[in-house]
């Protein structure tokens, strides 16, 4: 019997992308590992020198389908926030860690994007995807950190 190659312990820096329209409404997608779990894009880095915004991209690209540079999402759109979250990981996900890591390291930016753009989601990682007013959005996130960024959504692109 073969066993499968194990999987590199999750680095514990990710980052946290509010997608919006030029509206307010936000992008919230559905966690597959944890059904009725709402959240904004999050992911982990794949590297120690990959630079955040490289991450907020790619994880934009694997979760959404939504290219930043492409056609419909220049890459001006995406702003870093310059804010970092420390928070303690959830239990039911720190098997995905190295031994002993408890706290990751959050980074935040936000994404605009045309209301109508096309969203793919990655079917082994998200169920669906809803655009809500940023208010009802933040109510349906389960993250304190997603929560307090979405809370934040309104001063941060000036309005």
């Amino acid at each position: 019997m073969t066993s499968l190659p194990s999987r590199p312990p999750k680095i514990p820096q990710s980052v946290l992308v509010v997608i919006h329209s030029a509206e307010l409404d936000v992008l919230l997608i559905e966690r597959a590992d944890a059904p009725g779990t709402w959240q904004s894009v999050t992911g982990s880095k794949d590297t120690l020198d990959e630079t955040w915004a490289e991450t907020a991209r790619r994880e934009v690209a694997e979760e959404t389908g939504i290219v930043v540079g492409g056609a419909a999402v220049p890459s001006a759109h995406l702003v870093d926030w310059g804010q970092e979250n420390v928070y303690e990981i959830y239990e039911r996900w720190r098997h995905r860690y190295a031994p002993g890591v408890t706290h990751n390291t959050e980074h935040v930016f936000s994404l605009l994007v045309p209301r109508d753009v096309g969203v793919t989601l990655a079917p082994r990682e998200h169920l669906r995807y809803e655009w809500l007013p940023w208010q009802q959005a933040a109510q349906r996130c389960f993250s304190p950190s997603n929560i307090d960024a979405l809370l934040q959504l309104p001063r941060r692109v000036g309005r």
